[in-house]
Formats: C-alpha cells, structure tokens, sequence
C-alpha cells in the first residue's frame, strides 16, 4: 500500500515539476507579450500569430510528438530492465529528428510564401515564418532530450531548459521586435506601406527570440545529458540480456507511436487555421474592412489565447507526466494504479481549471486593461465567451495524455477528427447564418473542446474501468469557483471605486479569490489532507489550513 502511495506521489510530484515550470514559462510569456504587442499593435500580433499558426502545424508534423512518444518508448523498456533497449530507442529518435526536424524546416522556409499569401491571405506573415524556420529543426532535437528524461522518470531537465529557453526567448523576443519595426517603417516608407511592413518586421523580431531561445534550450539539455551520459551507460553495461530490440523494431515502435499522438495533436492546430481561414475568408465576402478583421484576429491570437494558454498549460504537463507512470503501470497490469493516478489527474487538473475559467471570465476586461491597454468591448465579451475553454482544454489535452498512456492511441485521433466535424459545421453556421464574426470562432472552439472531453472521457471508462468522482472533481470545483466568482466581481468593484486604480483592484481581487476558492474546497471536502501532500508546496499548504482549521473533520 505504501509503494503505491509513493509512486502515486512521485507521479504528481513529477507532473508538477513540469507544471510549474510550465506555467512560469507562459507567465513570462504572458509578460512579454505585453511590451511585444505595445510595439507591433493588434496588427502585428495578427502577422505573428499567423506564423504561429503555420509554424505549429509543421512543427507537429515534424517533431512535437517526439517528447511523449521517446518518453513513453523509453519508460517501458527501463520498466523492464531493458536498459540497453531504451539507450536504443534514445539513438533512433534522434537520427528521426534529423531528418524530420530538417526536412520540416526547408518546407516552411521555401513555402512560407505560398501559406501566408495564398492560404491565409496575410502575405506579409512570410517574413516572421522564415525567421521561425531553423527553429523547427532544433526543437526535434531538443524534443528527443526531453522525452529520454521524461521516459526515466526526472523532469527536471525538461523543466530548467523550458523556463531558461522562455527567459531567453522573452528578452530577445522584445529587443528584436523593437529594433526591427523600426526597420519596417523605413523600408515600408520607400514601398509605400510603413506601418504594415513595421508591424510585420516587428513581428518577425517576435519570433526571432523563439528560435534564440529554443537554441538555448537545446544547449543546456545536451550539456545534461553529457554529464549524466557516464551513470547512464554504466547502467546500459548492467544489463545482461542477451537479445537486443533492433533498429528497425525501435523505429517501427517509434512511428507507431507518433502517428497516432501526431494525429490527434495535428487536428487541434488544423482547426486553428481552418478557424482563420474560414473566418478571414466569410468576414471579407460580408464586407468588413481588412484592417477590422486583421484587429480582431490579433486580439483572439495575441490576448485571448496568450491569457487563456497559461493554465491549459498546467494540463499539458501532467498529460506528459502522466504518460511514462500509465504506461508502466498498464504494462505491469497493476490497474488500481492506473485507476487511481487517471482519477487523481483529473481531479488536480479541474481543481485548477474550473476556478481559472471563471475567474478569467470575471476579470477578462480588467486584465486586458492591465497588460495589453486595451478596454474595446468586443475583447471583453471575447473572455466573457471563450473562458471556458480553459476546462475544456485542460480537461482535453489531459485525457488525450491519459488515453495514450493506457495504449489507446487511435482513440483520441477519431475524437479529435469527429469534435473537429462538429466544430467547423458550427464556425460556419454562426458566422453565415447569425453574422457573430470572431465570436463564431470562439464558440465554435468551445464545442470543439467540449466534444473532446466527452467522448475522451467516455473511451476512459470503457478502456480502464476509471470511474470519476462527480461531486469532487467536477461538481464542488464548480460551486466554490461560482462563490468566488461572485466576491471576485463585488471585490474588484468596490476596490476600484474606493481607489481609483484597475491595477490595485485586479490584484487584490485575484488575491481575494484564490483564498476564497481555498477555504470554500476545503470545507466542502473537495480535497483531502493526503492529496493536498502531493500538490506542489502541499506542507505548507496544509500548515495554513490547519491553521485555519479548514481540514478539522
């Protein structure tokens, strides 16, 4: 009992590692943003986000599911003792990231043009996609590092390389951008069109610290992996089994097990695209002006998004910590732990969600007054709407993890495809037949997720025997976020009428709310002691509570 306890522990404990690193990352992405968006204006963030957009889907295609898949490949052979076999599997991913990585960056170079004029319509995005190029071929490999310290059950490497590689990406990010829209405006003063060509060569500084910082990262795993490359090896000589997995099993093991991540992943950036193209294409034929449509996709990708990215986050690492423990656990045929760790995970991930949903939703204007200046109604009621996708995704992109680590690896590749049916029959209902515009694309992302997590969750029940419990993880998470909803709203309306001041009244107000939201799960025993001890900081966690004598029966 005590064995599983533990490892359930170091299953959370690992997860969170990755998760704080995580959410500080997108914290200071957040933070950058805002000088980012100051310089190259809602413009700009169109162009940027527009090779955001491109850039991710070859990226998936070439290497993002690389680091879950090496991660799971390489946990069941060290579950098994197979050291030598999971050294195999680290060599074989990486000769597939040279070529994937490689192959993935001359496509977006040579066809950056042909995607942002032809299929997006923002000819002038091609600039920051050639800049993005290079960077693809360093993340595939930088992708095969993580996943070999992932699959051995350590997440620190994973997680010091993503903050330092954001840090980097951050400082650069903002000087490039800076100095280049100032270039921008003179070229774009000779050809006629200075503040387009000044957003568009800011933006190209904007991605210009993406590819400095993945660089970076890239340095600091492999300077890990060498020190630690001599203890490694020591264990690979240890291992005295005589019949070794050939390279072509590892590489068939390896295809195997990208395809299907690759897939499921592939159709939530396609929905991205077929959201802009769709959206882009419809509001020109009803005759919005260009410079409207380019303002409103720069809110939904450079504010919404970017705010709405930072505790989805927190979902998308314990989905990589999950996997390498669930895989183990379900090779080693120990379905209570399996059970037990696809029940916790939930949990964790909707006591973090459903509070952040609502409480986005309730200071969405506030926040974007704060960081990006802007107080336009329509980016309000873009929160108001589109908050909700943070369960939803968070919820997702968990159970995607979850079913991968039980081997059901073509499962959330058909929910993904049938949520992706219903998502784009909805988009194009709303913005035709209701003339709703960018709100089109945010409901239409909500259904999408929505669609995700039933059917995902539904698959999770058959497949592993996991059963839920509703009133903890989804039902008191709800009424304690409603509560502090209603006090977050009341609180930031008197503060800000006593004091005059959004920025005093939006952060005393979050302060408020996350105690409220504290005390509330406590005492309707929505989480116990034993499962505060495996979040991150849980000692002290529940020091406050006993003082508070919240966690008193």
């Amino acid at each position: 009992m005590g064995k599983t306890k533990n490892s359930d522990t170091s299953f959370i404990l690992q997860g969170s590692i990755l998760a704080i690193a995580s959410l500080i990352s997108r914290i200071v992405g957040l933070i950058y943003r805002i000088p980012l968006t100051a310089i190259i204006g809602k413009t700009g963030n169109d162009y940027y986000g527009t090779a955001f957009s491109i850039y991710n889907i070859i990226l998936i295609i070439s290497s993002y599911s690389l680091p879950l898949a090496v991660s799971k490949l390489v946990a069941s052979r060290m579950g098994k003792g197979r050291t030598k076999d999971a050294y195999r599997v680290f060599k074989g991913a990486f000769l597939f990231a040279v070529i994937s990585g490689g192959a993935g960056a001359l496509l977006l170079y040579f066809g950056a043009d042909y995607f942002t004029g032809t299929l997006l319509k923002t000819p002038l995005s091609c600039i920051a996609l050639k800049v993005l190029a290079p960077t693809i071929f360093i993340v595939a490999l930088l992708g095969v590092f993580r996943g070999f310290f992932q699959g051995l059950n350590t997440m620190m490497p994973s997680a010091f390389s993503q903050v330092a590689e954001q840090i980097l990406n951050a400082v650069v990010s903002v000087v490039a951008a800076y100095m280049l829209y100032s270039y921008g405006k003179k070229v774009g003063a000779v050809l006629g069109d200075a503040d387009n060509y000044a957003a568009a060569y800011g933006a190209a500084g904007g991605t210009l610290g993406t590819s400095a910082g993945a660089f970076f990262a890239f340095f600091i795993v492999t300077f890990i992996y060498l020190v630690y490359r001599k203890r490694f090896m020591r264990k690979v000589k240890r291992d005295h089994h005589r019949k070794q997995e050939s390279y072509s099993h590892v590489m068939s093991s390896l295809l195997m097990t990208i395809f299907p991540i690759l897939l499921s992943t592939i159709v939530y950036s396609v929905s991205t695209l077929i959201d802009q193209g769709v959206f882009k294409n419809i509001a020109t034929l009803q005759g919005y002006e260009a410079k409207q449509i380019s303002e409103w996709w720069g809110v939904y990708s450079g504010q919404f998004i970017v705010l709405t990215n930072v505790p989805i986050s927190i979902a998308s690492s314990l989905a990589a910590s999950s996997v390498p423990s669930l895989s183990t656990a379900y090779h080693a045929k120990d379905y209570d732990k399996v059970n037990t760790q696809i029940s916790l995970a939930m949990r964790f991930i909707m006591v973090i969600a459903i509070p952040a949903a609502v409480g986005m939703a309730i200071l969405g204007k506030p926040l974007n007054m704060l960081l990006f200046q802007d107080s336009d109604p329509t980016t309000m009621y873009i929160m108001i709407l589109g908050t909700i996708s943070i369960a939803l995704f968070g919820l997702s992109t968990l159970t995607n993890g979850l079913l991968q680590g039980i081997d059901r690896m073509k499962t959330p590749v058909i929910n993904a495809v049938i949520s992706l049916l219903v998502h784009i029959i909805v988009l194009f209902l709303l913005m035709e037949l209701f003339d709703l515009h960018i709100y089109a694309v945010v409901i239409a992302n909500n259904v999408y997720g929505l669609c995700v997590c039933i059917l995902n969750e539904l698959a999770l029940r058959r497949y592993s025997g996991a059963r839920v419990d509703l009133q903890k993880t989804y039902i008191i998470p709800l009424f304690a976020s409603i509560v502090m909803g209603i006090v977050v709203f009341v609180g930031y309306e008197l503060i800000y009428r006593l004091l005059n001041s959004n920025a005093i009244a939006t952060l005393i107000s979050i302060c408020l709310g996350i105690a409220v939201y504290f005390v509330l799960l406590l005492q309707m025993k929505g989480l116990t002691e034993s499962e505060l001890e495996r979040m991150p900081k849980g000692h002290l966690l529940i020091r406050i509570a006993n003082k508070l004598h919240l966690l008193k029966a």
